[in-house]
Parts: structure tokens; sequence; C-alpha cells
């Protein structure tokens, strides 16, 4: 799918792999709709894409981990644009913990975030974009969705079973003109270690040298954006 002239929900849109995907978006001609629980960098970002291209971006607050909260904001996307051709599951937090420090409510707190925010965007919209012929889903894994790594254990559980969730969704609506694509990023230039959980669910709060040493943010907006285009089921960055 081209995404010129298509519009897309990007959760997790305040900040890292969201906010770039926002700005390439807006360069290539989309209408953007930016979700995140800190109204406050959706609207800072919302104003730098105004500057760019007026009257295609909206701010749609949303908590992933609400049911309440993500169906008022799929009530609100739908009243704000006639179809929705793209959404980007790309609302997250990582891990920064041994397997057995880590306390079992941050365990939990891991997959309400990454598996079931996910699922519930998904279920409150797509059955609506369906109803319009159909659309593509983006989901970002990671390649500890693919591969175990220290440290990241239920970081990884997690983005493991949206392979599973999200591989069989493709199977399933496949008919109905929906596409998938997962998004497996290694080492990307963002926050993403700060804001992550140690084993008492606090933040780690700093940046790791392969973070700060990652792919460019903006280069792997582009990349994601290419397999958009040409309907890759799973690509590595």
């Amino acid at each position: 799918m081209k995404t010129k002239n298509k519009t897309v929900w990007i959760t997790g849109a305040s900040a890292g792999i969201g906010e770039a995907l926002a700005l390439e978006l807006i360069h290539r001609g989309a209408t953007v709709i930016l979700s995140a629980r800190n109204t406050e960098k959706l609207n800072e970002l919302k104003f730098r894409i105004d500057t760019i291209q007026k009257d295609r971006c909206y701010v749609v607050p949303c908590d992933v981990t609400s049911e309440v909260s993500v169906t008022k904001a799929a009530e609100q996307v739908k009243s704000l644009v006639e179809k929705l051709d793209i959404l980007v599951n790309n609302a997250g937090v990582s891990q920064r913990s041994l397997a057995l420090d880590t306390d079992i409510a941050v365990d939990r707190a891991l997959f309400e975030v990454n598996f079931f925010g996910s699922i519930i965007v998904t279920k409150a919209i797509v059955p609506w974009m369906i109803s319009k012929g159909g659309g593509h889903i983006v989901v970002m894994s990671s390649m500890a969705g693919k591969y175990g790594f220290r440290m990241r254990s239920s970081y990884a559980a997690s983005k493991h079973a949206l392979h599973g969730f999200y591989e069989t969704l493709r199977a399933e609506l496949h008919d109905q003109h929906i596409q998938v694509t997962l998004v497996c990023p290694g080492r990307i230039k963002t926050g993403i270690s700060v804001n992550s959980l140690t084993g008492n669910g606090s933040k780690y709060g700093k940046m790791d040298a392969g973070q700060s040493n990652g792919v460019p943010v903006d280069k792997c907006a582009r990349i994601i954006v290419r397999a958009i285009h040409h309907n890759r089921k799973e690509i590595f960055i």
C-alpha cells in the first residue's frame, strides 16, 4: 500500500519510532492520527507537523492498556476521518532485569502494554477498516520477538506473542483485504532503554550503548514505510 493520501493511526506516537514514522509519513503525503498517553508531547509533535503540512494531523490521546480509553479513541478516529487505511501498533515498553529478579506484576505490565494493548486497539478499529474495504496493520515487534535476549525475558515473550496473534490474523483476514506487516527492530537510536522497566517496576533511566550507537530513528522510519509500500510480511531492522 502506498502511503500518499492515506490515513494512518499511530499508537505510541509521542517519541521514538512512532514520532519518526509520523514525520516520515507526513513528508510522503499521508494524514496521521497521533495517539499516546502524553498529550503534551503529542501536541508538540502536531505543532511541528503543522509547520510542514497543515490539516493532515490529529491528536487522539489514548492509553492502550485501558479498553475504555481505546474504545473512546477508536470512536474519535471514526469521527475524524472517512476511512483508516493503516494502523500502526507501536506503543510499547521494554525491560532491563533478569528473569528471576523481575516481579510478576512487572511481567504482567509488559504484556499489558506490548501484547494486550496492541490487541485491544486492533479489535477496536479493524472491523471498521474491513467495512471500508480493508487496510494494513503494522505491528512493532522486535528482534527480541524472534530470539530471547538477556534481561528481556517478558519483553521478549510479549513480542513473541505478537507474532503468533498477527500471523494468525493475517491468515484469517486475508480474504477481507487486511494486510499485516510485523516489524522487528534491533538497536535503534531511541529512548527505549531510558523508559524500560526494572525488576521492581521502576524506570531504568539510562541510555544503553546499543541504543546510543544504534540505527538512526529516521532511517528506521523510512525502512518501515518502504515495507508498507511493498506489503512485506516481516522485516528486520
